[in-house]
């Protein structure tokens, strides 16, 4: 298929049959006078007095509950930059689709034009009761680590900028799972970043929790190596600053390198930089729509290279479809006040214990394939695997009560067997 082609479909999917990608369905009977009467006047100032009295009732009355806003100012949209909160809408839109699909949660999409950070947290904070969860989306760097600080100090329900940390969990679990089929020690492996927003300060983060150690993380941006002797850093950028390193560019740091980590743009790493990074060398060159390197590159130059990117149609794809559902179905299914680094960690193990699993027959068709087990093709659980409902949401859920962030037990018969029992 051409660009061509998928242009054209893609904006027919979206035009036809009805434009857009979501709508809103009643839960309720409104066909009778008594209906009515039940559904709004007189019957619904029962409720709205219960709420009025015990905020909490709203949990028990409304679909507070199970609801998400998908929340952007158009910033940073995809790789295509800002283009300001309107053409967020199909983005955001089908994010609520993700949400609805995978993990039964309805969601509600909002753009806000803004004028500035502080304005785009005084406008989500002001309308944030009347939802379960708070996604941020394309949001650019540095305004979106202030603005989800300061949104998750000042809501009790979870906020979440799944740019950030959508990628970093489904990343780091690949990696792990990456770094366990080359037989290298975690506490040894030497890991390059080419990419110094958002989503590449996040997985940093991870990957240091999750065991890499962070005097062998050699980050890059625009300028080169971010070490400590440059005057430029964000406070964000300063956290990972290479520490008493000589190297100065991506190719003096990626030589004898075990990982490279690319969230920046296409065709950043060559064939010779490649070739110099240590044997059985793990690349995961996520930026979209076209890769730091091609995967046909990577493998004609290394038959022992491990290989994720961000796309569909190549093995061993980090997509944050396979995390932002069923953290928030865990979280909001425990209410949980925050998304902390414990249960984004819960999550980190699930998925990447999932991937060792055998993979269920559906999962096969779906893909067209007659058999996939754990391996070099294999690191990452595929988005349609039903099992990770279950599985994530439950681990984050777990992970919730135990650091007491959590308000509510297990529900009864958790984890969820299927999204008709959402």
């Amino acid at each position: 298929m051409t660009d061509q082609d998928l242009n054209k479909r893609a904006l027919e999917y979206h035009q036809y049959p009805k434009p857009g990608k979501i709508s809103i369905e009643l839960t309720k009977p409104a066909e009778t006078a008594d209906d009515l009467a039940l559904a709004y006047s007189p019957g619904v100032a029962e409720p709205v007095r219960a709420i009025a009295e015990n905020p909490n009732d709203a949990y028990k009355y409304t679909n507070k509950g199970n609801l998400v806003a998908v929340i952007s100012n158009g910033s940073a949209i995809l790789g295509l930059g800002n283009l300001g909160a309107l053409a967020s809408k199909p983005v955001m839109e089908g994010k609520a689709l993700l949400f609805k699909r995978f993990a039964g949660l309805d969601s509600i999409d909002i753009e806000v034009e803004n004028e500035s950070p502080q304005a785009f947290c005084d406008t989500v904070a002001r309308i944030a009761c009347s939802f379960g969860g708070i996604n941020l989306e394309d949001i650019k760097a540095p305004e979106c680590f202030e603005i989800e600080r300061q949104l998750i100090e000042r809501l009790q329900i979870p906020v979440f900028h799944d740019d950030q940390h959508g990628t970093a969990i489904v990343t780091v679990a690949g990696l792990l799972n990456a770094i366990e089929l080359s037989g290298k020690n975690i506490e040894e492996v030497k890991v390059v970043c080419l990419g110094a927003g958002a989503a590449a300060t996040a997985c940093l983060r991870l990957m240091i929790t999750a065991g890499i150690r962070r005097h062998n993380i050699i980050a890059c941006d625009r300028r080169g190596v971010i070490h400590d002797g440059r005057g430029d850093l964000t406070p964000e950028k300063a956290m990972f600053a290479a520490i008493q390193t000589d190297c100065r560019t991506l190719e003096d740091a990626i030589n004898g390198a075990d990982v490279f980590l690319g969230l920046a743009g296409a065709n950043q790493l060559s064939a010779e930089q490649l070739k110099t990074m240590a044997p059985n060398p793990i690349v995961f060159a996520c930026a979209n729509p076209d890769p730091e390197i091609r995967p046909e590159l990577a493998h004609s130059t290394r038959d022992d290279v491990i290989m994720a990117t961000g796309r569909s149609d190549y093995p061993n794809q980090v997509n944050n479809v396979l995390c932002f559902p069923y953290i928030f179905r865990g979280a909001m299914d425990v209410r949980a006040r925050h998304i902390t680094h414990e249960m984004k960690m819960a999550a980190v193990y699930a998925i990447a214990e999932l991937a060792k699993e055998p993979v269920p027959q559906e999962v096969l068709d779906a893909y067209g394939l007659e058999s996939l087990e754990f391996g070099h093709e294999y690191i990452i659980p595929k988005p349609n695997d039903p099992r990770l409902l279950g599985k994530v949401s439950m681990a984050v859920a777990e992970a919730a009560i135990e650091i007491g962030v959590a308000r509510l037990p297990l529900p009864e018969n958790y984890p969820l067997s299927g999204l008709e029992d959402v």
